[in-house]
């Protein structure tokens, strides 16, 4: 009797990925880079409202995008796809990066943040990006190495980019901005998302800050309410104490009246004539 067939489509299936290489552990990036891609991923999944309910999101910074297994990866240094989500088995390496064919769809967003003039991303990767059909190429150039302007956005239009006027992304239910301040203990002219009403997405760290703050005004404005309460118990216990004093006074006036009656009424004068 013949043994049933085993379906190996799986372990083939698994085989197809080997050769690639999703990750070389090589430390190319440098420091300005690497805090705005944590600043570009962490405030999306820690205090933005998403794109709609039920929509799942994937943010991820420095991870390769291969739009087919036998072409090497594109590696942006941030994206943003909707409506995917990681597979459970992510350490299988056909699951480590984001394969096109897995996902079932190029990521909506992707972002270059320019540190040198080596990268191409205003050439090569921008003819890679449209081929795949991303919708929104955004270039953030700081000291202008390679752009003409710090912030420069494409919209896939038909088979190629055109610049985008304005950092919004209605269909995204997001925006960009320049930002500066203190991130991590570094000032500077930041790279930040704001929702679809242009307010910025805060870290959780200055969520946490904004919580205390308002803890602490809550804090000041009840002792403010306390300390109102005590002053205004002081003035009705002095009002009290004025009365009390008032009404003394009146009854030693009326006592004195008394006396000083009953003196006339024993030297046999009438106090009421």
């Amino acid at each position: 009797m013949s043994q049933p067939m085993q379906d190996t489509t799986p372990e083939v299936y698994s085989l197809n990925f080997q050769h690639l290489i999703t990750e070389d552990d090589t430390p190319v990036d440098n420091l300005p880079s690497e805090k705005h891609q944590r600043l570009l991923t962490e405030p999306l999944y820690s205090s933005w409202a998403g794109p709609g309910k039920d929509r799942p999101v994937l943010a991820a910074a420095n991870v390769g995008i291969f739009a087919q297994t036998r072409n090497p990866a594109i590696v942006p240094d941030m994206f943003l796809s909707l409506d995917v989500q990681v597979a459970d088995d992510w350490w299988r390496k056909e699951h480590r990066s984001y394969f096109l064919g897995e996902f079932g769809k190029p990521p909506d967003l992707v972002l270059e943040i320019v540190s040198n003039t080596e990268g191409g991303g205003n050439t090569a990767k921008l003819q890679k990006y449209a081929w795949m059909r991303i919708s929104f190429y955004v270039i953030f150039d700081p000291l202008r190495q390679v752009m003409d302007d710090v912030l420069t956005i494409y919209r896939l239009r038909d088979l190629g980019y055109e610049r985008q006027d304005t950092p919004q992304f209605p269909p995204l239910k997001l925006g960009l901005t320049l930002w500066e301040g203190t991130f991590e203990g570094k000032h500077d002219t930041w790279l930040r998302w704001t929702d679809e009403h242009g307010v910025i997405i805060p870290t959780v760290k200055e969520r946490a800050d904004q919580e205390h703050q308002r803890a602490e005004q809550e804090r000041q404005r009840a002792e403010q309410e306390r300390q109102r309460g005590d002053e205004e118990r002081r003035r009705a216990d002095q009002e009290h104490q004025r009365a009390e004093q008032e009404r003394l006074r009146a009854e030693q006036e009326y006592q004195r009246a008394e006396r000083l009656a009953a003196l006339l009424r024993q030297a046999g004068i009438d106090p009421n004539q």
